[in-house]
């Protein structure tokens, strides 16, 4: 059956694309212009949910809210504001709206609210679903804050804490709802990051969190004793959500000793992130204090092809005069060979290993269908993430190292999201290839969302020429040229990547593992 909704606002006709939106999701939408219009219809027929602009003609809104409620006491009404006035919020939850809404407000919020909304009964079908539906207001509650970095982190690990419950719940209605509470989350906090990041990475302000480039000074090198032999465990692309249940696998040999979230620096890409991390420098020191090791994008050749001599100078400066062994594993044979070698590693005072599977399972999602199919969502890839693992030699190899009594930081230089939305952009030849972040020079697009720097040495990034600029993609937006737009389109449309801005992509995994 049909759920109607009658929408009140004395500007109606501005909202005709947002009713079509909903008329294509199947909802009914009657509209009126002014509060007692409206009065009357809800005394003569019934509906599901209101939508009721507070600032009216007339009959104002919290006036219609009140009489409304005195005919249908149990009728959801979702108020719509451009006030952001306390009292007027307050006035208008202490009559029992549903939901608040500020204007401006795009087609997917009112969706959102109205699946909360008009879905509760079916929601707390199950405990999970249950306990989610308790927690959903809060979240979005808590989106609707000023938070700073800590609180990010925490808002991100309770949603994927939330992601992972409903795994088993088999309600898609639920995911949905879950989905579009990250959608908003993640649009919240791309403002967060673009109103913050050179701030960051200048090192301005009280606000600044642990970042890829100074992780392994804050957290392994305290660890390491000269006399002992600790291993750093770098799993490229590794999400929180995988990170989680990789962890849990590795619960049967190693207790956590200490665990949090850090930030990737942008771009939210190998290149960049992984080689911060190592160098313990952001981007434009490494080309300085490297300038014959540090590849542009438009540079021919590996751009990560010197992660240990980074790593080794950044131990030194550090004061570790230590032995240390760097390991990067591609592929099968690679894995099963370091895992065969692995007496000659307890020579060392630190072992690095770098395992890129995650990272080419994303990139083999997005050329082979046969991938694309397996991990067809985040919970398919979580799930094809997991089966990898629990059969990889990366797993034997933790195994080795629990039953030698060793300590492992285990950590990943970004993540990765799921991208839905295609934005034009026109840049000449030399500009890269990647979806998510755009670096060029004369880059054509719409600045309304993206996250733009002018003027790369502001955020550490490496200037190739004079006009240099970088964008960067937010939320699950991905740049799409033109030409051929329509078939790249559907080639890249709901694939995994990074590079950009996204709690997925930034908010990322460090542990201290300690053999049990």
């Amino acid at each position: 059956m049909s759920v109607k909704i009658l929408w009140v606002d004395d500007e109606i006709e501005l909202l005709k694309p947002h009713i079509l939106f909903l008329e294509s999701k199947e909802y009914e939408v009657e509209t009126v212009n002014n509060g007692g219009d409206a009065v009357e219809l809800v005394e003569n027929n019934t509906y599901d949910i209101v939508l009721l602009d507070e600032n009216m003609p007339g009959l104002t809104g919290l006036e219609t809210l009140e009489r409304v409620k005195s005919i249908d006491p149990g009728l959801p009404v979702i108020m719509i504001t451009k006030s952001e006035e306390e009292s007027i919020m307050e006035e208008a939850i202490g009559s029992k709206i549903s939901d608040y809404l500020i204007k401006p407000v795009n087609p997917n919020q009112i969706l959102l609210s109205l699946k909360k909304n008009l879905d509760t009964k079916r929601l707390v079908s199950e405990k999970t679903s249950a306990s989610y539906q308790q927690e959903f207001r809060n979240i979005g509650m808590r989106l609707s804050d000023r938070l700073d970095t800590d609180e990010w982190m925490e808002m991100y690990e309770k949603l994927v804490f939330w992601e992972l419950e409903l795994d088993t719940s088999k309600d898609s209605g639920m995911d949905e709802i879950l989905s579009m509470q990250k959608q908003e989350a993640n649009t919240q906090f791309a403002k967060f990051v673009k109103s913050n990041y050179q701030d960051w990475v200048s090192g301005d302000g009280d606000d600044i969190p642990l970042m890829s480039h100074n992780l392994l000074k804050e957290k392994l090198v305290p660890i390491i004793d000269k006399n002992e032999t600790t291993f750093l465990v770098v799993i490229d692309n590794l999400r929180f959500d995988q990170y989680k249940l990789v962890n849990n696998i590795l619960g049967e040999y190693f207790r956590t000793e200490s665990s949090d979230l850090f930030y990737s620096i942008l771009p939210t890409a190998t290149q960049y992130a992984r080689n911060a991390l190592f160098a313990g420098l952001m981007p434009s020191e490494i080309q300085k204090m490297f300038p014959d090791k540090w590849r542009n994008d438009e540079d021919e050749g590996g751009k990560n092809m010197f992660e240990e001599d980074f790593l080794k100078a950044n131990l030194k400066r550090n004061g570790l005069d230590i032995k240390a062994s760097y390991n990067k594993i591609t592929n099968l044979n690679a894995g099963k060979k370091l895992v065969d070698n692995f007496n000659n590693l307890m020579n060392n005072q630190l072992n690095v290993v770098v395992y890129n599977f995650v990272d080419m399972l994303s990139h083999a999602r997005t050329d082979m269908e046969v991938i694309r199919e397996l991990a067809e969502d985040d919970p398919a890839y979580r799930s094809l993430t997991i089966s990898w693992f629990e059969h990889s030699p990366l797993y034997d190899l933790f195994k080795l190292i629990a039953d030698k009594k060793c300590k492992v930081m285990l950590t990943t230089d970004h993540g990765t999201i799921k991208v839905q939305s295609p934005v034009k952009i026109i840049g000449d030849r030399n500009t890269n290839t990647n979806l998510r972040y755009k670096q060029g020079k004369n880059l054509n697009y719409d600045d309304r969302d993206v996250y733009e720097v002018r003027n790369p040495q502001d955020i550490y990034l490496p200037k190739s020429n004079v006009s240099s600029s970088y964008v960067f993609a937010v939320n699950d937006q991905y740049y799409v040229y033109p030409n051929n737009y329509n078939h790249f389109v559907k080639f890249y449309n709901n694939t995994f990547q990074h590079g950009g801005i996204s709690l997925e992509e930034m908010i990322i995994p460090w542990a201290i593992l300690s053999p049990k």
